[in-house]
């Protein structure tokens, strides 16, 4: 369980994401592709193409994180709300 505090704004990327991206190319594409600084504390939610992983990028002050989440169990695939076409980030 990641201990976020109350507060923090959670992001979740439109579209899919390449999965092999690590903590540096991922804080990248939020830099470019929001104009957001990954450093500000809000945390940031990317799904793989098959739905099965997800990723979420935060940095609480102290660091940057990195977590992976496989669902392993989940017959069905994850997936975002979609806001129109829009591959844009969407804050929930």
């Amino acid at each position: 369980m990641i201990p976020v505090p109350s507060g923090v704004r959670v992001w979740l990327a439109g579209g899919v994401t390449d999965m092999r991206c690590g903590m540096n190319s991922l804080a990248l594409k939020v830099q470019e592709g929001l104009g957001r600084d990954p450093h500000a504390g809000d945390l940031y939610v990317f799904r793989g193409r098959r739905g099965d992983l997800v990723k979420c990028l935060w940095h609480d002050g102290l660091g940057m994180s990195l977590y992976a989440k496989r669902l392993e169990r989940c017959k069905g695939r994850m997936k975002f709300p979609q806001n129109g076409r829009s591959k844009n980030p969407q804050m929930v």
